[in-house]
């Protein structure tokens, strides 16, 4: 050992609370709604370098939209997106029950996250391509996908669109602009690219948008993808849904405290924007951006989406064990549902008895849907046919399988 230097300790990040701590969040500082800049779309990433350390916010404290990134929707528009956003809470929250009844072996609720999947897939049209992770569901159902076909995938029944072949939330819908959900984690980032440089070489008109979680940003896959994405100029759209919790640990596990997330694209030369993804304006201005820039061969863009996960990682987490269980109430961005109901309000476009009535609405929905799959079965009622995995691999089934397909009587 050398004389006179301290003793090597390693440094283990750690979360400002755990559980019976009061939640904390001092650490955080926000730009006030309004204050960032909206630079040109033609803005070189070099000469923005900012937008990925500073945070866009367009409703304030009372409701109000304010600042250069007012998108300046229609009410209509936001009408449907508030619908759209209640409808996949109660969603979740019916699906969350139905892993409690016994009825599926696994959910994954994406409370407190909605405006993100709801604005985005608002936004891009259905042949543009979205790459998914887990918590994308308001995608498909702002989009207008059966609930019913949803809950089929979920419980693994007869009419599964999937056949059985994936975990329940995995969905694929290629007419809806939504890629089949991947297991492992970062893979969709650089599909998205690949799959936008694919348009690009094509001659299409065609974007693609992927979503990846703060932790998965530390698989080599991202980074990867972020390399294809800068040196082709690929037309396409990152986000990283900085919802401060993996499974169970925090985002400074994956360098949330060394730096923002966003900012993991200035050593790419991609531009970047920090949002707060519970304001649903703030990211569908941003979104707005970067699909201007991919649509003008400009390149791609990387979103992170500020926001918190509220509900469990999945139905086989427990985040009590790990955080202040009453972090969620306390988180400072507030909640995504709220603010735009407020703002609605505000504009004397929504009141709290049609708030009520499109609760009780979306819970009807949910129902009718319900009825209708577990009619066809819950899990272990019903299956797909036993050929079905027989099927769909193959151009010309391999000899192999021709004799197991014997073999089960198929």
């Amino acid at each position: 050992m050398m004389k006179n230097t301290p003793t090597l300790s390693l440094r283990v990040p750690e979360p400002s609370g755990r559980p019976g701590d009061a939640p904390d969040f001092s650490h955080l500082q926000f730009d006030p709604a309004g204050a960032v800049s909206r630079p040109e779309v033609s803005t070189a990433p070099y000469d923005m370098r900012d937008h990925a350390f500073r945070l866009i916010r367009v409703l304030d404290d009372e409701g109000k939209a304010v600042g250069p990134w007012d998108p300046k929707l229609d009410p209509e528009v936001m009408r449907r997106g508030l619908k759209a956003m209640i409808l996949t809470r109660a969603f979740d929250d019916r699906m969350h029950r139905a892993h409690r009844q016994g009825k599926t072996s696994f959910y994954m609720k994406c409370t407190g996250e909605e405006a993100i999947a709801v604005a985005q897939g608002m936004i891009l049209s259905r042949e543009d391509m979205g790459f998914p992770t887990y918590r994308q569901q308001g995608l498909l159902i702002a989009r207008g996908y059966p609930l019913a076909t949803m809950m089929n995938q979920i419980y693994s029944n007869a009419e599964d669109p999937i056949k059985g072949r994936q975990l329940p939330i995995m969905y694929s819908a290629k007419d809806y602009g939504f890629f089949t959900i991947s297991g492992n984690l970062g893979t969709q980032v650089p599909q998205a690219v690949g799959w936008a440089m694919a348009s690009a070489y094509k001659g299409d008109d065609k974007i693609a948008i992927s979503w990846i979680g703060d932790g998965a940003t530390a698989e080599g896959d991202f980074h990867n993808a972020l390399t294809f994405a800068a040196v082709y100029r690929a037309p396409v759209i990152l986000n990283v849904v900085n919802n401060q919790w993996a499974i169970s640990s925090f985002m400074g596990i994956a360098g949330g405290l060394e730096t923002t997330f966003a900012a993991k694209a200035i050593g790419y030369g991609l531009p970047a924007l920090r949002v707060d993804g519970n304001d649903f304006l703030a990211v569908w201005a941003a979104t707005q951006w970067a699909e201007e820039r991919a649509r003008t061969n400009q390149g791609a863009t990387v979103i992170e989406l500020f926001t918190y996960r509220g509900a469990p990682h999945s139905t086989s987490d427990d985040p009590s064990r790990y955080r202040p269980g009453d972090e969620h109430e306390k988180w400072p961005l507030g909640d995504p549902i709220e603010r735009l109901k407020q703002h609605l309000i505000a504009l004397g476009e929504w009141s709290d008895e049609q708030q009520e009535a499109a609760e009780k609405d979306a819970v009807e929905q949910v129902r009718a849907a319900g009825k209708e799959s577990e009619a066809i079965g819950t899990l272990g009622q019903s299956r797909p046919s036993v050929k079905t995995m027989f099927e769909e691999v193959y151009a010309t089934e391999d000899w192999r399988l021709v004799e197991q397909r014997r073999e089960v009587g198929v």
